[in-house]
């Protein structure tokens, strides 16, 4: 699986998660996804993604995106 879709993969879990947790518990979960949204939007201004250093240095297979 390529960088991208593991970024893709985690942020949907991220959301989707958060999303669930705020159903449960509290409504103050529905930072995570806001979290993840604003993180996404930046990523796509300036190409520096957290996520996609963490799972480069576990070794995922560079795509287009975050190289």
């Amino acid at each position: 699986m390529s960088l991208d879709r593991m970024i893709f993969v985690f942020a949907g879990f991220v959301v989707l998660t958060g999303l669930l947790l705020s159903q449960l518990y509290s409504p103050w979960w529905l930072l995570l996804p806001a979290f993840a949204g604003v993180n996404m939007i930046q990523a796509a201004f300036t190409g520096f993604c957290p996520a996609a250093m963490v799972f480069k240095k576990l070794g995922a297979k560079p795509g287009k995106a975050f190289d």
